[in-house]
Formats: C-alpha cells, structure tokens, sequence
C-alpha cells in the first residue's frame, strides 16, 4: 500500500475516520492525503452585493483551520512517523474526495459527517464514496 486518502470535516466521525488511516499507514508505511472540502453558497439579496471574494478566502482560512485541527487532534502528542499531505480544495465533498483518491489504494471516510440526519447509518457522502470510487473504500463508524 503506498497512498491513503482521508475525508476530514471536523466532525466525529471524520476523527474516527482520521485515526484509523493514520495507523493503517503507519502499519503499512503508506503516505496519507487528508482532504477537506468546502462549498461557497451564493446569496444574493436585491440591491446588494456581497464581497464573494472576501466571503470565499474566509470559507477557505476556515477550512485549513479546521484540517489542521483535526490532524493536531488525532495525532495527539506521540510523533508520527507518517507522510501526511494537507489537501483543501472548494467543491462537493465527496467529487473532491473521488477525484483525489482515484489513483491511491484506498479512501477512508467517516460514517456520517457534518450533514445528513442523526437517524442515517451513511451520510450522503460517504454512501457517494461507496458506489462511485474506483478503489477500496473503508467506512469507519462513528464512535458511540
């Protein structure tokens, strides 16, 4: 196994998710690609106009802060002998997350992220990631 991606949102289940990729690599001397994806909606109200550009630079700083947060996170203190590539990209979560794992050996997703319903097994997402990828994808449950 030489490359891992991992969908990470800040969420639960994006943790769980980043965890176990990262000791999957470890295990495997694999490289690790965390991604996050994020998407600008547009609203647009009569008579004014919004600073989209300002508005898309802030959703993006957020998103680098929220990866970095959670590698921190499931990393913990101990070194960590993995090569991890941050990776954020603007777009659909789970296009982005196919897109980046179309040549690795597997993509790792959390059970359900930050949208969705409580009641659902898979969030919208990862069930996209099960049906479309080209390569194994590991689905870690949410931890109770």
């Amino acid at each position: 196994m030489e490359r891992i991606v991992v969908g990470v949102d800040g969420s639960t289940g994006s943790l769980a998710a980043l965890r176990w990729a990262l000791k999957l690599a470890a295990e495997t001397g694999a490289s690790l690609e965390a991604v996050h994806a994020w998407e600008f909606s547009y609203a647009w109200i009569d008579g004014y106009t919004p600073d989209v550009d300002r508005w898309a630079a802030q959703a993006e700083e957020a998103a680098h802060v929220c990866l970095d947060g959670a590698l921190a996170e499931a990393m913990g203190r101990q070194p960590c002998y993995v090569e991890v590539t941050r990776t954020v990209v603007e777009g659909s979560p789970a296009r982005a997350l196919l897109d980046r794992a179309k040549d690795a050996d597997a993509l790792v997703v959390g059970s359900r992220g930050r949208g969705g319903f409580t009641g659902l097994l898979l969030g919208s997402v990862s069930q996209q990631c099960v049906h479309h990828a080209r390569v194994p994808v590991v689905v870690v449950p949410e931890p109770e």
